[in-house]
């Protein structure tokens, strides 16, 4: 499999969403986020149009922190990333904590995040 993308690279792409969340940035969020995106969430299945719409109110991330990211290389100009974030929301003071599986596709207006899926972190063993 091609080399054509590093770590760095991609994490860059999945910073950019985190710090449009913090900033309220709608239009920053919807063109990292390719036009068939596809999210899961313990709340269901998203499309761009709802992730982007979370902004609405304006920012809904106060601070993010991205530990332990893994780069897997699908094919050429396709890529997943996968991490454990920890983030604060708005208003909040507790902090919580997902494990993060986003996939990239490089194109013509760049790289554009294609699918997300977040897992809450548990204490739980998996079944």
């Amino acid at each position: 499999m091609s080399a054509d993308v590093t770590l760095d690279e991609i994490l860059a792409c999945e910073r950019a969403v985190w710090d449009a969340l913090m900033r309220g940035d709608a239009e920053a969020d919807e063109a990292a986020l390719d036009p068939e995106f596809l999210g899961v969430y313990a709340t269901g299945f998203s499309d761009r149009a709802d992730h982007v719409s979370q902004l609405a109110a304006g920012p809904s991330v106060a601070r993010y922190e991205i530990d332990q990211p893994r780069l897997m290389r699908l094919s050429q100009g396709v890529a997943l990333i996968a991490y454990r974030a920890r983030y604060l929301r708005v208003g909040s003071e507790a902090w919580e904590a997902m494990y993060v599986s986003s996939i990239w596709q490089r194109g013509p207006y760049g790289w554009r995040n294609i699918f997300s899926q977040d897992t809450e972190e548990s204490d739980h063993a998996p079944v």
